[in-house]
């Protein structure tokens, strides 16, 4: 249990910022679900545009802290290439 002021105000914080995180995240994942629906559809044309949306979010998610670098370019370079393959 948080005693000193400090302590309590950083608890405070952290219980705000898990919550950003948390809806950022989820948004995250909400986007990257509609490519794979899109690429599960067979619909490239869908699947491409879900691609695009999706992009900027993973990539916002990166510079917030949510997901890593590496991370973030692994997963837009599968669903790429998946979207690719779509013909």
């Amino acid at each position: 249990m948080a005693n000193s002021p400090q302590a309590k105000k950083r608890a405070r914080q952290n219980e705000r910022r898990a919550a950003v995180n948390k809806n950022r995240r989820s948004r995250i994942r909400t986007f990257l679900r509609k490519v794979e629906e899109a690429i599960a559809s067979g619909d490239q044309q869908a699947a491409s545009t879900a691609l695009k949306a999706a992009q900027p979010e993973l990539m916002r998610g990166v510079t917030k802290g949510i997901v890593h670098k590496n991370t973030a370019a692994r997963k837009m370079s599968r669903l790429s290439s998946r979207v690719k393959a779509i013909a």
